[in-house]
């Protein structure tokens, strides 16, 4: 199975098929049957669970309310694909429920709420169907964002913030970062965040367990303690859940990423300035005031000297190639 980097020309690694090896393992572990991928749109993990069906005898259904063109093609091609156009709050109030399900949709703690609301409405907790996250690490671990807002309630969009930058360590905002259409303005605190939904779900329902395995944003993983494969799931997630020195390595990636970006608006800031101060220069020199001032002032000095002009000429010219 090979990643499409088609869909990620930055290199965030948003995909969660970054982390398929894990994902396939925990469905191999649960011998599940039918998958449901809450989240698809441009189904880039979508194929690569089809390719895992190929050899397991699966079906995959995908709910995303606007897939892309490449989802609905992929629908056309393949028929153990069905593809659900509903926003999951609904669709999983009636799909029938499968084996596994992974949720990976709008990354706020109201609609990964709603889902874990939806399906666990729908069967005993000891039934629940093995359910994997994505996104349980940072950012949206803490802090919620949004890409319908007008889909959530007032009293959980958490302070929305348009156009918003984050920056590891910085609980608020930031200049430069990991750009978000729409973002709380605050990390952390009640109610923000998917992680913090998925332990609320969790910490009420006796039996469930809860392992975070902190690769490409974080991985989530939620069962019961009776579920007649827990035990080959928890082996096959053993080394992985909350592993120290796979969490340095995210937090050192993440790091560099929000680093990029932000290194990128500052050079995008300085591009903008410095094309403003360039045309502020270039009028000045064709302003009949400024020729007059510089004359004066050229004959006040003796005639010694370059004038202003020279200089902000040599200033508008292509600076010297430093090696």
């Amino acid at each position: 199975m090979e990643l499409n980097d088609e869909n990620d020309p930055g290199r965030w690694a948003h995909s969660l098929g970054n982390a398929l090896e894990i994902v396939t393992g925990c469905l191999d572990a649960a011998e599940a049957k039918s998958v449901v991928e809450v989240g698809a749109y441009a189904g880039d993990l979508t194929r690569l669970l089809l390719e895992w069906a190929e050899r397991s005898g699966s079906t995959i259904m995908a709910i995303d309310p606007e897939p892309s063109p490449r989802l609905d093609r992929l629908e056309e091609e393949r028929s153990e694909l069905t593809v659900v156009r509903e926003p999951s709050l609904e669709a999983l109030s009636h799909v029938d429920l499968p084996d596994a399900v992974i949720i990976d949709g709008d990354h706020n703690y109201y609609t990964v709420s709603g889902e874990l609301k939806a399906i666990s409405d729908r069967t005993d907790s000891s039934e629940l169907p093995l359910l994997l996250f994505h996104d349980v690490g940072w950012p949206h671990a803490r802090r919620d964002s949004f890409y319908v807002p007008d889909r959530i309630p007032g009293e959980y969009k958490q302070d929305m913030v348009e156009g918003a930058h984050v920056f590891p360590g910085e609980p608020g905002l930031t200049a430069g970062g990991l750009p978000y259409k729409w973002a709380s303005a605050n990390e952390g605190g009640p109610r923000n965040g998917v992680l913090t939904a998925i332990e609320d779900f969790v910490e009420g329902r006796e039996g469930l367990n809860l392992a975070v395995i902190p690769v490409f944003f974080g991985v989530g993983v939620v069962w019961h303690d009776d579920a007649p494969y827990a035990g080959a799931l928890v082996e096959a997630i053993r080394f992985w859940d909350r592993n120290p020195v796979i969490e340095r390595l995210e937090q050192n990636r993440i790091l560099h990423l929000a680093t990029s970006h932000q290194r990128a608006h500052q050079a995008w800031y300085l591009e903008k300035k410095l094309a403003w101060q360039e045309r502020i220069l270039r009028e000045l020199l064709d302003s009949s005031a400024f020729a007059a001032a510089d004359r004066f002032s050229h004959l006040k000095s003796g005639g010694k000297g370059i004038t202003w002009r020279d200089q902000i000429e040599e200033a508008l010219d292509d600076p010297p190639i430093i090696t």
